[in-house]
């Protein structure tokens, strides 16, 4: 049976099922960014770049929840990267037992590379859409997940 099909049956489809079509299709569209740029990189490993980027040093447990991947993932996701000389694992300023993580130059350097294929990306996602449209798709993004979030 064609899933494919099946996913556009309804003529109006879950939200869950339509949100998960649009991640799809921007993971695979930013993979694509990426082979055609050489750069040698999944996208969990471009999302571990991007937060890091965004967010700054942080354990391997709190990089783990923003992208949404289990410790041995992580764990694999980090050695990859570590290996690449994109990260490095640097020792807790106050806990001697806790490692940060954290973009070398070489990461941040991929970083800013890939700043540009990010854009790319979410830009052809809404070309259809003019500026206004754009707005709105942000404001009820927002707000469906500040509903979800919101545990009154």
């Amino acid at each position: 049976m064609n899933t494919e099909s099946m996913a556009f049956a309804t003529p109006k489809e879950s939200l869950g099922i339509l949100l998960g079509l649009v991640r799809a299709e921007i993971v695979r569209a930013m993979e694509a960014e990426l082979a055609a740029q050489n750069v040698d990189l999944r996208f969990t490993q471009f999302l571990i770049l991007k937060r890091l980027a965004r967010l700054g040093p942080m354990s391997a447990s709190e990089l783990a929840r923003s992208v949404e991947l289990d410790g041995g993932a992580m764990t694999r996701q980090l050695d990859q990267l570590e290996r690449k000389g994109y990260l490095r694992r640097c020792p807790h300023e106050q806990d001697r037992r806790a490692l940060r993580i954290e973009l070398t130059a070489a990461g941040d350097a991929m970083w800013q590379q890939l700043t540009d294929c990010n854009e790319r990306v979410l830009a052809a996602a809404q070309r259809t859409l003019d500026e206004s449209e754009q707005a709105q798709l942000h404001d009820y993004l927002e707000r469906v997940l500040r509903a979800l979030r919101d545990k009154n």
